[in-house]
């Protein structure tokens, strides 16, 4: 799969920023290449122009997101830590997309806190992605389904956690994303479901 459909179809600097990714000692926390083909897909669909990104890292999937928009589209990147992100804006610059992203430092919960403060952010984005603090996925539901327009989209990475999920043991994020899992089932005010691309992948629609 990622042979024939997802690297031969790889733009050119998300390919170098993956690469760089891959050889950073915390590598293993980047969005995959497959996933970022998904989303990107799923922005054009939608016809998405403002998006939020929670945990960025290298910025793999804010370029990703950047590349997909229109000219005039818009990324908001949140993270807590500024140095990974700089590592990866060399080549944001080379795509010519980094005046399509906006980066805010802190943790995201604050940010997100801030944002809310502000009544004109209520409904401001078509769409979300979060990839950061797996124990703060409750708070950031409850925070974008109100900065996520009704009918925008709400991106959870990383929701079979390895395969975790389906496994017996005593693991805190694996028991943590279940319960996770087990809320998003059952929330009415989202239309949800689970892919099994790369590490899971949920999707939530705002219908409320």
């Amino acid at each position: 799969m990622m042979n024939t459909m997802v690297y031969p179809r790889e733009h050119e600097c998300l390919r170098e920023l993956r690469i760089i990714t891959q050889e950073h000692t915390l590598g293993f926390m980047a969005s995959t290449p497959d996933a970022a083909l998904l989303l990107s897909m799923l922005l054009r669909l939608m016809g998405a122009k403002n998006t939020i990104e929670v945990g960025v890292f290298t910025g793999f999937s804010v370029l990703a997101t950047a590349l997909a928009l229109p000219a005039d589209g818009k990324v908001l990147a949140v993270d807590v830590c500024r140095d990974y992100f700089d590592l990866g804006l060399p080549v944001i610059e080379k795509a010519g997309v980094s005046h399509k992203v906006d980066f805010l430092q802190g943790p995201a919960t604050a940010v997100l806190a801030k944002l809310l403060a502000d009544p004109g952010s209520e409904g401001r984005f078509d769409f979300a992605f979060v990839d950061a603090d797996k124990l703060s996925y409750g708070i950031y539901h409850e925070q974008l389904l109100r900065l996520v327009r009704v009918g925008g989209v709400l991106a959870y990475d990383n929701t079979l956690f390895h395969g975790a999920v389906a496994t017996e043991g005593d693991h805190k994020i694996r028991d943590f994303m279940r319960s996770f899992n087990a809320k998003i089932a059952a929330d009415p005010r989202i239309e949800a479901v689970q892919l099994p691309v790369a590490d899971g992948i949920t999707l939530c629609r705002r219908v409320v």
